[in-house]
């Protein structure tokens, strides 16, 4: 059930969502990595981020609230955890993070010239045009000419102008279905993930395959099932990630790519 997102071949529909899977090595025990479509890393900066205060997971019903993740660093992920991945069998799509336009581009000149991962991606915000020029200018420092995922958040008023206006700086696909801006408890600022957000990932997958029919899309938030997933495929994604039901059974990409699987004529 192999896919295609722009330039990128991948040899099945099911990923692992950005920061879902660990380093990798988390997720080995319960599958083998080599058999999904690709796996993307844990969102990487370009200087080592120790990551919110604790705590910065918190479970809430039919979701998880989650703050700013800890960051080895863009050096020691090049030297040890893409390695161990591309050994392992896994396409890799590394997820890149940066709090200026200049700390995201120099992540991509530094990552474009590395062996292994097979594209990059990248979470947009903010006004579209703001999300299409960080697109934009990733792509042109990407030296090997590696495809960009634009991942955009699901915000039903905005998704569809975000994605055209991401892809037409050249991102191969967007992957709609982020996390929702939200807050911990205690008031700090947290993304919602999950179930809570799949009916409205859902929705914008739908709105953005119907104005956009020639566009790869990726669809996630929530998925757990393999029912799920069909809903996200059927809306007209082509690929699903898999993220926070990771948490939960570290087992359920690799079940619902088995099930997909089996239900190939």
């Amino acid at each position: 059930m192999s896919v295609s997102l722009g330039a990128l071949e991948l040899p099945g529909p099911v990923l692992v969502a950005a920061g879902c899977g660990g380093t990798g090595r988390e997720l080995e025990p319960y599958v083998d990595l080599a058999t999904l479509g690709a796996f993307v890393t844990r969102s990487i900066s370009l200087d080592p981020r120790s990551g919110a205060e604790a705590p910065r997971v918190v479970e809430t019903p039919s979701g998880l609230l989650h703050a700013e993740p800890p960051s080895p660093g863009l050096e020691p992920f090049l030297a040890s955890e893409l390695p161990w991945l591309v050994r392992s069998g896994a396409r890799v799509v590394v997820s890149i993070t940066g709090r200026s336009l200049g700390e995201h581009t120099e992540i991509a000149r530094r990552l474009g010239r590395a062996p292994g991962p097979v594209a990059v991606e990248v979470a947009v915000s903010g006004e579209p045009f703001h999300a299409a020029s960080l697109v934009a200018a990733v792509v042109r420092d990407l030296p090997r000419g590696l495809p960009v995922l634009a991942k955009l958040r699901p915000d039903p008023l905005r998704v569809v102008e975000t994605a055209r206006g991401v892809l037409d700086a050249g991102a191969a696909a967007v992957v709609v279905g982020d996390a929702q801006a939200a807050a911990l408890p205690d008031g700090r600022p947290a993304g919602l993930s999950g179930p809570a957000i799949r009916p409205v990932a859902l929705r914008c997958v739908t709105e953005v395959c119907a104005a956009l029919p020639d566009a790869a899309v990726i669809g996630g938030g929530g998925i757990a099932t393999t029912a799920d997933a069909r809903s996200f495929l059927a809306a007209g994604a082509r690929a699903i990630q898999v993220g926070t039901a990771l948490l939960h059974d570290p087992t359920t990409a690799a079940r619902i790519a088995a099930e997909l699987d089996q239900e190939t004529p």
